[in-house]
């Protein structure tokens, strides 16, 4: 896939647009969630949506079965994603819980979301900017359309404070979020007529001082859990 900032590779979709009306009516109906104030992107937090218990078992989890970080895309930027992925299973008692309750309070069907990950960036550890969408001239979208297809929605919760850097920073949209132990940031990928969002362009921030832990959700526009329960155990990278 070209990695060329500024491109956005999909058309619109009724589908995509209908799930996107769907999760803001039932996240503005929520009164723990809040809609950020910006105009080019639906982006929405919940404070404390995971409990400190919670946070530091998923960081448990997140430690003890670490990897390099990797993408859908090749880049010759050797500083484009520096983090540390863990592949968290999706069936286990510290995970499930956590992962259903997600997609609940998005309204989206548990199936159509692919496994929760967890991510860790040490000092200095950075992602750059990226869409979390994927672009539909790309070598790797027929694969992505025999498990799910587009991305529509993405949740994100931060495990921990972080003492300096490490923001979630919206550069198009114009906000950014600072790590907030408990607090869950969710967006749409698409334009509210199902196309994909350049607005959502994003980067985590480097690490200045400190450690940020985060999970991540993505959840696809048809059923992404098709292949039996033990082949499952994280979601695919990035996509950009």
């Amino acid at each position: 896939m070209s990695k060329v900032i500024g491109r956005v590779s999909g058309s619109p979709s009724p589908k995509r647009a209908q799930i996107g009306r769907d999760v803001v009516a039932r996240l503005e109906a929520n009164p723990n969630v809040k809609r950020a104030k910006v105009e080019t992107a639906q982006i929405y937090t919940y404070p404390d949506f995971l409990s400190d218990a919670e946070c530091d078992a998923l960081i448990a989890l997140i430690d003890s079965n670490p990897r390099p970080s990797t993408l859908l895309a090749t880049s010759q930027d050797p500083e484009y994603r520096t983090s540390d992925s863990s592949d968290l299973h999706r069936w286990s008692e510290d995970v499930l819980a956590i992962d259903e309750r997600i997609a609940d309070l998005l309204g989206i069907p548990s199936e159509n979301a692919e496994t929760l990950q967890g991510q860790r960036y040490a000092p200095n550890q950075q992602f750059r900017a990226h869409c979390d969408y994927f672009h539909e001239s790309s070598d790797y979208w027929q694969r992505m359309l025999e498990t799910g297809g587009q991305r529509t929605w993405t949740a994100m919760v931060y495990l921990s404070d972080v003492e300096e850097g490490g923001a979630t920073w919206f550069p198009r949209a114009g906000i950014r979020f600072k790590p907030k132990r408990g607090l869950l940031v969710a967006w749409n990928n698409m334009m509210p007529d199902g196309t994909p969002n350049y607005d959502t362009l994003h980067e985590g921030m480097r690490v200045i001082e400190g450690t940020k832990h985060i999970v991540t959700k993505w959840f696809r526009e048809g059923v992404w859990l098709r292949l039996p329960i033990q082949t499952y155990v994280s979601g695919v990278e990035d996509a950009d």
